[in-house]
């Protein structure tokens, strides 16, 4: 189903190792993220778009954040029947459904919405935070008219990457198995590792200008350790919004995309080394869960935040510029 989650029989080199747990692991993991997904998410965007709160730059963001997470949200359920139809197929006298290119290109497109998308409107909120912080004279780049200009070209680039990733996968599979890659051929190996390329550029350039925004962030914060009561709690706030979006980076795409690199470069025979292919198979289940997972933790990032944002929507209300010196 993930085009990383491998095959039954060996890798590129004669490395096996029992993956079976998945098929379970998977059916609950998407029962409890698809369940408890759609419930904050569905709350976080009625609230955000039914409220004032809206006319702020971080709603912006946090609005197009959950919209990208329900996108994952509601595809999980065709993901639950089809590990129910390939842990069938594992019993005796089972017979398991083989997916067609459509539905693996469907899937693949809204996984991808979701875990980039997560990823970039992320950084859009660390940007929005840095110049909120670090330089809030520039308040005309967190104008709420920048800011949709900015969300909309998100969206264009996530939805780019999301329909043509799924494509380098599906030149890459099997004809019997098009949910699967194959790396037998050269060329079948050199698209999997230019979507692989894509996919870790899509998650370096972004971790890298988020740590960036928020260590600066963090010094100016600590340089206004002695100011008002008010102050102090926009600074709690913003920490709060800071930590949390540190803490989903950590916890889901970083062991993701480290786990992805050594699992794909053994598949396909440039990493030969039996032990790495067999941890990295073994563990790459639990780190696409925990990738998966995002989708319930960022609805979390609203409502640790929504105190800061309803004071910038109401700066923005009264003309203070969105925010304009705000934390």
């Amino acid at each position: 189903m993930d085009p990383w989650n491998a095959t039954e029989r060996p890798l590129a080199f004669n490395c096996t190792v029992d993956t079976s747990y998945r098929f379970t692991l998977y059916q609950v993991s998407y029962s409890v993220i698809f369940l408890v997904g759609l419930v904050t998410n569905s709350l976080a965007l009625c609230r955000l778009c039914s409220s004032p709160c809206n006319r702020s730059s971080t709603a912006v963001y946090m609005v197009s954040l959950a919209a990208a997470d329900l996108f994952f949200v509601i595809s999980l359920p065709l993901r639950i029947y089809y590990y129910n139809q390939r842990a069938e197929a594992l019993r005796p006298a089972g017979s398991g459904w083989t997916p067609g290119a459509a539905y693996c290109h469907l899937t693949f497109m809204l996984k991808y919405v979701s875990l980039y998308g997560g990823i970039f409107f992320l950084l859009c909120i660390a940007v929005d935070r840095y110049f909120a912080v670090v330089h809030p004279l520039r308040s005309s780049l967190r104008r709420l008219r920048v800011a949709r200009l900015v969300s909309r070209g998100i969206w264009c680039l996530v939805l780019g990457l999301s329909v043509g990733l799924p494509m380098l996968w599906l030149a890459a599979a099997r004809q019997d198995q098009p949910c699967l890659p194959d790396p037998s051929s050269r060329q079948h190996r050199t698209l999997i590792l230019l979507a692989l390329g894509f996919v870790l550029g899509c998650f370096l350039l972004p971790a890298a200008l988020l740590l960036y925004c928020y260590c600066r962030v963090l010094r100016v914060l600590r340089q206004q350790r002695q100011r008002g009561r008010s102050q102090l709690r926009n600074r709690r706030h913003t920490l709060t919004l800071i930590y949390w979006v540190l803490a989903v980076f950590l916890l889901c795409f970083v062991p993701y995309h480290v786990n992805l690199l050594g699992y794909t470069l053994t598949h396909v025979g440039l990493l030969p080394h039996c032990g790495l292919a067999r941890l990295t198979k073994a563990v790459h289940p639990v780190a696409l869960s925990l990738a998966s997972a995002n989708c319930c933790l960022n609805p979390l990032i609203y409502y640790f935040s929504s105190s800061l944002v309803h004071k910038e929507a109401a700066a923005a209300g009264s003309g203070g510029g969105g925010g304009k010196g705000s934390q």
